[in-house]
């Protein structure tokens, strides 16, 4: 049996997710189950009436948890009945032969993790569009938003870490490596999903900038590789620390020599050209946005106290 487990939160367009995937589950030969956790309180009860072939969890997130995704995750992968679990998020709208495509290394190749990809609704692209998982054969980590694997790695890695709001998937992922299985890219396994606005994908670069310093707090054998694979994780973060400090000594420097000292906040803000050629396709003004407000919530999380 596949269980497909999708979590939720005051999002109506659940409703065609649901849609959707139910569509291309009834195609499939094998038995199905589809499970939704929902912590919105009832407020999306006319879609679970409109889906009455759908397991509905309502979920009360623990006291004190602001952020529920990966209670729900483990709360809906131990209700599941399947062999395979699938995920996707509400708010996803599978394109055509996308289960058949992500559970093709599983049945046929005996992988034990694959991960599809995610892209923004044809002409409203996003940030965080994954066509580079199309470039490798396996991946070094992934989201849960398109993703299958069997039971037996979820309790083999002990399920998705509560203690985290954002970043618990791709926790999850570094630890299914560290187990030692694989996880398959299926770059044909395809969804879109709407990122939102400006403001919501700036809300989101904050989030998962504090996930990833995170995620580099609890997986300190990782850090050795964090300058060569992901240096936005250190640059923005420290440059946005020297801001300040630039800006203290050209003060400093303007009163003692006058209008000279405004050259170096200009080099300073100088610097960003460099990542702004290198992501001119992408859009520069919405590039470097994102990536300063990812820098910024890097910096909330360094300068967080870890709870005991």
């Amino acid at each position: 049996m596949i269980s497909f487990v999708i979590i939720s939160k005051d999002e109506p367009e659940l409703d065609g997710t649901l849609t959707a995937v139910a569509g291309q589950a009834a195609q499939d030969d094998e038995g199905h189950e589809i499970i939704v956790v929902d912590a919105s309180a009832g407020r999306l009860d006319r879609i679970a009436a409109a889906h009455p072939g759908v397991r509905w969890l309502d979920f009360s997130p623990p006291e004190g948890v602001r952020v529920s995704i990966p209670h729900q995750r483990n709360a809906g992968v131990r209700a599941a009945a399947g062999d395979t679990i699938v995920f996707t998020d509400a708010g996803c709208r599978p394109l055509e032969n996308w289960l058949e495509n992500l559970l093709a290394p599983l049945r046929m190749d005996g992988e034990d993790v694959v991960a599809g990809v995610a892209v923004g609704p044809e002409g409203r692209d996003g940030l965080y569009d994954q066509g580079a998982l199309q470039a490798a054969d396996y991946l070094d980590e992934c989201p849960t938003i398109n993703l299958a694997f069997r039971r037996t790695v979820f309790d083999k890695v002990g399920g998705f870490d509560e203690t985290f709001e954002y970043g618990s998937d791709v926790d999850f992922s570094w630890r299914v490596l560290d187990a030692g299985y694989r996880v398959r890219s299926a770059p044909d396994a395809v969804v879109t999903h709407d990122w939102g606005d400006r403001r919501r994908q700036a809300r989101r670069s904050f989030a998962y900038g504090k996930a990833r310093a995170r995620l580099y707090r609890k997986h300190r054998a990782r850090r050795a590789r964090l300058l060569r694979a992901e240096p936005m994780v250190i640059v923005y973060p420290v440059y946005l620390l020297g801001l300040p400090v630039v800006l203290v000594a050209s003060a400093a420097l303007t009163a003692a020599l006058g209008p000279v000292g405004l050259l170096l906040p200009l080099g300073y803000l100088a610097l960003l050209l460099v990542p702004a050629w290198r992501n001119r396709g992408n859009g520069v003004g919405r590039v470097l946005l994102d990536h300063l407000v990812y820098g910024a919530g890097a910096l909330a999380e360094v300068f967080r106290r870890p709870s005991r």
